[in-house]
C-alpha cells in the first residue's frame, strides 16, 4: 500500500509522528461514551417511545438536562415561548431532533479537554456542520430519513475516540496532513495501528449503537458518482464533503471538492432547493455552530 498521500504535510516535509503510539486494539481502553446519551439514542430508535419516558431519561442527568434546555432556548431553535422543561422541549422539537441535540451535547462533553486543541475543536465543528447539512438535504426532499442529523454526528465517532485517546498526536496529525479526506486513514494506521473507520466500527459494537448507523461509519467508501442511489451512507458521504467545501474541513489541509461540483451531483429538484453557492452555506453553518457554542 502506498503512503505517498499520507506522508505529505502543510510544510511539504514528510509526516513524522511525535512519538510511537502503535498498539494492538485489544490493549486500548477507550473511555466510555456518556451512558445517558446512549440510552437516549437506544430509546428513540425503538418505535413507540413516549415523550414522558424520553423526558424522564434526559432529566435524570442534571448536566445534560441543563445544557439541552439552554440550547432549546437559544437562537439555534425557533420558538415563541420559553422552554422550561424537557417534556416541553420534546413536544416542541420532536423526539428525533431532541436525540440529535442530546448526542451533539454528549459528544462535546466526551471530547472534554480535547476541545482545547484547535484542530480537535475544528473536527467537532466539522461533525456538527455535516449533521446540519444532512438534515438540510433531508428537508429538501433528497430522502426520507429521520436520523440524518444524528448520523451526521455519529459518522465521526472513530475520530472522536482517537481525539480522546491521543489528543496531542492526533491534533498534530490533523494540523499537518495534506490531501483528500480519505487519505488521512493511511497516516492514522501508520501512527496508531488502526484508522478511524475501524475504530468507529468497533465502537458501534462496543457501545451497542443501533445497527442502522453501521453504514454511516464507512461513509468514505462511497463513490463520488452517487447518481440516483441514495441511502444513509451516501447522504452522510455527501454531507461530509460539503462541510469540507464550505470551510469546515475535517483537517486544515483537506483538499476539498469544489462546492459547485458537489451540488451538481444532487438530483435536479434538490439543486433548486439547496444553497446556490458555498458562501450561503458557509454563512448558515457558521451561524448555527456559533449559536450552539454560545449556548
Amino acid at each position: 500500500m502506498s503512503h505517498t498521500g499520507a506522508a505529505r504535510t502543510l510544510s511539504g516535509r514528510p509526516f513524522r509522528p511525535l512519538q510511537p503510539t502503535r498498539v494492538a486494539w485489544e490493549c486500548v481502553h477507550v473511555p466510555p461514551f456518556p451512558h445517558i446519551a446512549l440510552r437516549v439514542l437506544d430509546c428513540v430508535s425503538n418505535d413507540g417511545v413516549s415523550m414522558c419516558r424520553l423526558s424522564d431519561l434526559i432529566a435524570s442527568d442534571p448536566a445534560l438536562c441543563s445544557e439541552v434546555l439552554t440550547i432549546a432556548n437559544s437562537p439555534l431553535v425557533a420558538h415563541s415561548l420559553p422552554v422550561t422543561s424537557i417534556l416541553q422541549a420534546v413536544a416542541m422539537l420532536g423526539t428525533s431532533a431532541l436525540k440529535g441535540l442530546c448526542l451533539a451535547v454528549a459528544v462535546r462533553g466526551y471530547l472534554g479537554k480535547s476541545m482545547h486543541y484547535p484542530a480537535l475543536r475544528a473536527l467537532w465543528r466539522h461533525s456538527l456542520a455535516s449533521a446540519c447539512i444532512a438534515e438540510h438535504l433531508v428537508n429538501v426532499g433528497l430522502i426520507d430519513m429521520d436520523d440524518a442529523h444524528t448520523a451526521g454526528i455519529l459518522h465521526e465517532i472513530g475520530r472522536f475516540a482517537l481525539s480522546v485517546l491521543y489528543p496531542v498526536a492526533y491534533s498534530h496529525l490533523l494540523e499537518t496532513h495534506v490531501g483528500a479526506s480519505e487519505s488521512l486513514m493511511d497516516s492514522e494506521r501508520e501512527l496508531f495501528g488502526f484508522d478511524h473507520v475501524e475504530v468507529g466500527r468497533r465502537l458501534i459494537v462496543d457501545w451497542a449503537l443501533p445497527d442502522q448507523f453501521r453504514e454511516v461509519i464507512a461513509h468514505g467508501e462511497y463513490a463520488s458518482e452517487l447518481g440516483e442511489s441514495w441511502g444513509m451512507g451516501a447522504l452522510i458521504h455527501m454531507s461530509c464533503r460539503m462541510a469540507d467545501a464550505a470551510g469546515f474541513p475535517v483537517f486544515a489541509g483537506c483538499e476539498a471538492t469544489p462546492f459547485e461540483d458537489l451540488r451538481a451531483l444532487l438530483p435536479q429538484r434538490q439543486q433548486a432547493l439547496f444553497h446556490a453557492d458555498a458562501a450561503g452555506l458557509t454563512d448558515d453553518l457558521g451561524q448555527r455552530i456559533a449559536a450552539f457554542e454560545t449556548a
